[in-house]
């Protein structure tokens, strides 16, 4: 980067504390790092290591209690730490966005989608008429399906992943000359997120838009980010242009994280994921040495008493260590559980059939229309297997798992049999010893945890209700599988809002396990994890697993992590199974045109090129499908195939085009094979 060129953002020697109880707390410790005009820098590290306050802090955004100490920030050579409010306010509504985390904090529950987006182009003079139809446009331009229709809705109508195209809509519709983006693509499927990605380059290469991308999908940020700086305890550890610091990690932290990852070709059955032992330090933790030499597999005492300082790697490429030499052949760290197992009920053998799901649909209605989101589903589970159910946001996978639940009925002809014994359709008409079979983590445990009671409470309510232990019995056992769950006894009486992401994500796969569930349906339970805790979680599920005979149906967007704990993978489209069989087969091909797609956007963490197989248009409605093979206006194979015509007209069915290999598509195998070499 030349340095007659003014950058859009520069932080230099940033210092930032938070006040709590009256006491400063430091979050950030001289933070410096800048961003050119049209150029992305990455971020990344673990939740609560200063990531998103370096964000809020550059958009000049601190909540009440946090307070900028010490260095400056400016924003296009200006420094903006001490302007008025006034000229804050400017700079968010004409030259600064930000994409956040979690989109439902972003949108107004009370306002329609519509008028929300429009908003932000009535802002910049235009009428509402035209803003409405600019709004329209932008949701086009994000790839939401029926935007008229979206447009009517209000947030709490929208999927997770829905809603964040939402906001980054919002975000791309006042060209923003910095745009701040704190994990965007988090709730996003593959296809979307190349997508909006796509979106960004083009914003950045058209505007000389400045991107800071905080992201702990350590793959989007290889392939969006010029530079990337890793941030640990407040501290920058290290920083470099990206393939120099992907290539040749030369911190410990840095190499850790790396490692934490389910890289292509991994899968359970032959491989363990590194770890990083430990957690990040509290709030404001005073360092008399190095920040990560708690947690180190390398620090010695000097570490320990004397502060590191930045040691040049190559050209632009440093390291906050005193052994970055030594970073890349540091030992390795893997975590195991330790919790009583409980087998009263899994007395079959390892992929014996469990669970049978056969024509099962699913009909909603809305304003008036019929919307048919699940087609005649069939699956089945075996015991101690875990089937991996994979697709755009849309595409059924989570009606799935509350039909198989009983928490939505199901059309009429379908069945849900475990163990060989019909379930009933609803919840509340199945017995104790049914609900206790099947449990379920949901993506945001936020939402799913009672925020008044303790963790001790909060897992001991359900042993006693789905084991009937005694109140005692049923406290003894929700410390032994938190503590299995490696939850800190300390922790233990605390209440969910005083955890970690990762700590609350572990106390709610421990509520699942405390009935002995013969079924855990996991629904994006990494999703919003860091890489350390998703491997962390990984481990512990896959270890569950082989203790229990634990079957799980794993639900998920990132297709590395599905494709390294699942056994078999079901691939959905618009309600359909359009590809099923063993990962391992479903991955490496020739696959069906729709899984092709969504495995060419997954971003690779090598750096590689993969070459991208777009799905042109935009995803049907359900409540209006295209006729013939529902992926048919969008299939990156249909055309040149032969096929066309029957494409068009005739619904194919789900045929088994090698044992135990079964696709929906009218194009060959061999057909397939030689369209995709």
């Amino acid at each position: 980067m030349s340095t007659s060129i003014t950058p859009t953002l520069e932080l230099r020697g940033l210092e930032v504390a938070y006040t709590v109880r009256g006491i400063d707390r430091q979050v950030l410790r001289d933070v410096s790092f800048s961003i050119a005009p049209g150029e992305a820098y990455g971020l990344v590290g673990e939740s609560g290591c200063g990531k998103s306050t370096a964000a809020f802090a550059a958009m000049r955004y601190l909540p009440r209690n946090g307070k900028i100490t010490g260095g400056s920030i400016l924003f296009e050579g200006k420094d903006i730490v001490d302007i008025g409010e006034e000229d804050v306010a400017q700079l968010r509504r004409s030259a600064i966005s930000m994409v956040y985390q979690n989109p439902a904090t972003a949108l107004n529950p009370t306002i329609r989608i519509g008028k929300q987006i429009a908003e932000v182009f009535e802002l910049d003079g235009a009428s509402k008429s035209d803003a409405l139809a600019m709004a329209q446009a932008a949701l086009t331009k994000v790839q939401i399906s029926d935007p008229a229709q979206v447009m009517r809705r209000y947030a709490h109508q929208l999927s997770g992943g829905m809603a964040q195209r939402v906001v980054i809509a919002m975000a791309l519709a006042s060209n923003p000359r910095l745009l701040v983006m704190d994990e965007p693509t988090t709730g996003l499927d593959a296809t979307v997120e190349a997508e909006v990605l796509d979106l960004v380059r083009e914003l950045r290469r058209d505007t000389g838009t400045a991107v800071l991308f905080i992201s702990h999908n350590l793959g989007v940020i290889r392939n969006m980010c010029d530079r990337v700086g890793v941030l640990y305890a407040g501290a920058l550890v290290e920083q470099g242009a990206t393939a120099d610091l992907f290539n040749n990690p030369s911190h410990p932290y840095t190499v850790g994280l790396l490692r934490c990852i389910p890289r292509g070709g991994l899968h359970k059955s032959t491989d363990r994921l590194d770890t990083i032992p430990g957690t990040p330090p509290a709030l404001g933790t005073h360092f008399d040495g190095c920040v990560f030499a708690a947690r180190c597999a390398l620090a010695d005492d000097k570490c320990r008493t004397e502060l590191p300082q930045m040691v040049t790697i190559s050209g632009a490429h440093v390291a906050r260590c005193f052994h970055s030499d030594k970073a890349s052949s540091m030992p390795r760290s893997v975590e195991q559980i330790e919790i009583q197992s409980t087998p009263t009920h899994h007395l079959a053998n390892v992929g014996e059939s469990l669970l049978d799901v056969s024509h099962l649909s699913k009909v909603f209605t809305q304003d008036g229309h019929r919307i048919r989101v699940i087609n005649d589903v069939s699956l089945s589970l075996g015991v101690g297997e875990t089937l991996g159910l994979v697709g755009e946001s849309g595409s059924g996978k989570t009606t799935i798992a509350k039909l198989v639940l009983g928490l939505v009925v199901p059309e009429e002809g379908g069945v849900i049999k475990l163990d060989g014994k019909g379930l009933a359709k609803t919840l509340n008409r199945r017995d104790v010893q049914d609900v206790g079979a099947m449990q379920i983590v949901f993506q945001n445990p936020d939402q799913a945890l009672n925020r008044r009671h303790s963790v001790t409470r909060i897992v001991s309510r359900a042993v006693e209700r789905l084991r009937g232990f005694s109140a005692q019995s049923s406290i003894e056992r929700a410390h032994e599988l938190l503590l299995g769950m490696r939850v800190e006894a300390t922790l233990h009486g605390a209440r969910p809002v005083q955890l970690s992401g990762g700590l609350k994500q572990r106390v709610a796969i421990a509520r699942a396990f405390a009935g002995a569930p013969q079924i855990v349906l996991c629904d994006e339970p990494t999703s919003a994890l860091d890489v350390s805790v998703q491997a962390a979680i990984l481990n512990l599920l896959v270890d569950l697993q082989k203790q229990d005979k634990t079957s799980f149906i794993f639900i998920s967007h990132d297709l590395g992590v599905v494709r390294y704990i699942s056994d078999r993978i079901a691939v959905l489209y618009l309600g359909r199974v359009v590809e099923f069989g063993a990962s391992q087969r479903v991955f490496n091909g020739p696959f069906h045109p729709y899984t092709e797609a969504l495995l060419s956007s997954v971003p690779n963490i090598d750096g590689s090129i993969r070459k991208r197989i777009p799905l042109t248009g935009v995803v049907p409605s359900p409540s209006n499908p295209p006729s013939g093979c529902v992926l048919n206006p969008r299939c990156p194979r249909k055309v040149g195939s032969g096929y066309e015509s029957m494409c068009e007209s005739e619904e194919p069915n789900l045929n088994e085009v090698e044992p135990g290999h079964f696709m929906r598509c009218h194009i060959p195998m061999a057909k397939l094979k030689q369209l995709q070499s």
